[in-house]
């Protein structure tokens, strides 16, 4: 069934002759439901002209002394015929250029001066194929995707003009018109392309999916359309450091609702005028949002760093616990890049024991997180580690489940792999959840254990006072270690309680509960006077920190998994 109705004809007519295409004609006339939109173009102007037929005529017979019939139509036909030659020419329409670039092989098309072709030749099966072709190469693994476009700004210029010219039409017949019955362009085009995308990857539209294909359109012969909205509205037009153009769509749509009618017609044609050329496809980006994994490590060695140790562009150390975990996990996920954050750092000698120390690593477009029993199977194999029953691989078993398996042997591997660290408590998280992590910092607590050396004889009496001391305020100047790249500050820590072991009359042990983010070792020699009170002068003596491990990080995330 055709979607316009009589009272739509004289609207339909006056758009088509003036350069609109069927669908926009849709659009303007409050066609709000898919159907009509997904018909095959040669069909829906048949119909179309089928449909205005009688509104031809009645145009016709207004006109004093008619000439020939053949002669008559020929006029009001020109406006079908060039849209027309879209549905005659068929195949290859587009073609993909040297740049990777999309663009059109159909020079005969009378291009719509509303949505500049995007309805006519980017809804055609050909550029979808193209699309997805694209799509195919990109490397990406999914089982959906979320599809978006970015149309250029001067299409919201050309419609409101469009509507404007309706919508002074529809007066004359005492209709109104508001800028919400007008179905949006973007809608119309999902409409039309969300299933022929779905059918050609065989994946479905999921507007929840983290993996998005997007298409970005340019049109640069109308590129000076907006341009105009500048002078009458330049509050709107405010130059941002991360946008190329102070003409960006929400900043065209804001002056459009600004803008008085009058001052609108002086300064832009009601209707547009039509284009030479269609749109142009600027990039086809592909991205996957990021994947964030976070668990807790143990560093055993004392010649290993947390982050890579770089000086002046000169690597000080072939390795790093950053990297011992990442490099895993990027190989598997194939992800482009990732950041890593923990709760805190350890110095390069300094060893982290107890339950460890919670991090996060941040997977920066991941191409695939789809994983299947077989590599389940294949990563079990290669850590020689227990065999799992075959009921976990029966098709009951759910993609998370599967996941969740494989970051469990994931870990493994990584554990297996080097005798300076070792990972536990693997799992997914999400961005938000980090923000656990990260209040533990400054609001937590963490408790160390150090060998103290003395440079005076000392008996085991000498050090019992220490235990005594509970909540103790220090101010730390910052470091002269760190900084270069600490802002200079006094900050003050509270040294929660400590606890003495004596060794011989030159060391003893001290374990300490501290609030995060307390420089232990500053604390102990004194940093020159940059840390008060230290060791050194509740002793009355030099004191200097021979070993140091971090015994815990009291941070109760990410969460404990069983074994």
């Amino acid at each position: 069934m055709f979607p316009l109705t009589e009272e739509n004809k004289h609207v339909a007519q006056l758009l088509l002759s003036t350069g609109t295409c069927p669908r926009c004609i849709f659009r303007f006339c409050g066609v709000d439901f898919h159907a009509p939109y997904k018909r095959p173009y040669k069909e829906l102007l048949n119909e179309l002209q089928k449909f205005l037929e009688t509104e031809k005529e009645e145009l016709i017979s207004d006109v004093p002394n008619p000439p020939p019939k053949k002669i008559r139509l020929q006029e009001l036909e020109d406006g079908i015929d060039g849209i027309d030659n879209l549905s005659q020419n068929g195949e290859g329409r587009v073609s993909i250029l040297e740049d990777g670039s999309i663009a059109s092989k159909n020079s005969n098309l009378n291009v719509c001066n509303v949505c500049l072709g995007i309805l006519q030749e980017f809804c055609e099966k050909e550029f979808i194929k193209k699309v997805c072709q694209k799509v195919e190469a990109s490397g990406f693994e999914f089982t959906n995707l979320v599809f978006s476009v970015s149309f250029p700004p001067q299409l919201s210029v050309r419609e409101h003009a469009a509507w404007l010219l309706v919508k002074q039409e529809m007066g004359k017949q005492n209709l109104s018109l508001g800028r919400n019955d007008i179905v949006q362009l973007k809608e119309a085009y999902k409409w039309i392309t969300h299933p022929l995308f779905s059918e050609e990857l065989g994946v479905p539209i999921d507007g929840k999916s983290l993996f998005e294909v997007s298409v970005i359109f340019a049109h640069p012969e109308t590129v000076e359309d907006c341009h105009f909205l500048r002078a009458i509205c330049p509050d709107c037009f405010k130059p941002a450091k991360n946008k190329q153009s102070v003409f960006t769509r929400m900043a065209v749509v804001k002056a459009l609702n600004k803008i008085k009618e009058e001052d609108f017609r002086k300064q832009f044609p009601c209707p547009p005028n039509s284009p030479k050329a269609v749109c142009t496809v600027l990039e086809i980006e592909c991205a996957h949002g990021a994947v964030f994994v976070a668990g807790r490590y143990n560093k055993y060695s004392r010649n290993l760093p947390q982050t890579p140790w770089i000086i002046d562009g000169e690597r000080k150390l072939e390795s790093s616990v950053e990297e011992l975990i990442s490099d895993h996990l990027l190989a598997v996920f194939k992800a482009e890049s990732f950041n890593f954050s923990s709760s805190g750092r350890e110095d390069v000698d300094v060893r982290t024991l107890g339950n460890g120390r919670p991090f996060a690593i941040e997977l920066v477009n991941p191409h695939r997180v789809h994983f299947t029993s077989q590599e389940i199977k294949e990563l079990q194999q290669v850590n020689h580690f227990m065999t799992w029953k075959s009921s976990c691989f029966c098709n009951s078993v759910t993609e998370l489940e599967l996941l969740i398996v494989f970051l469990f042997l994931l870990l493994q591997k990584i554990n297996n792999s080097s005798n300076k660290i070792q990972v536990r408590d693997l799992q997914l998280v999400t961005r938000e959840a980090i923000g656990h992590m990260k209040e533990g910092e400054e609001e937590k607590t963490k408790s160390y254990s150090a060998l103290i050396w003395t440079n005076k004889a000392i008996q085991k009496k000498d050090i019992e006072f220490l235990n005594d001391i509970k909540d103790l305020k220090i101010d730390q100047k910052t470091p002269l270690r760190v900084l270069h790249r600490r802002p200079l500050a006094v900050r003050t820590r509270i040294i929660h309680s400590m606890e003495t072991r004596y060794v011989d009359e030159h060391h003893f042990h001290l374990y300490l509960k501290t609030q995060a983010g307390t420089y232990i070792k500053e604390f102990v020699h004194g940093d020159f006077g940059r840390t008060k009170p230290n060791i050194g002068s509740l002793m009355n003596m030099t004191a200097d920190i021979l070993e140091l491990d971090v015994e815990s990080v009291d941070v109760d995330w990410p969460p404990a998994l069983d074994d």
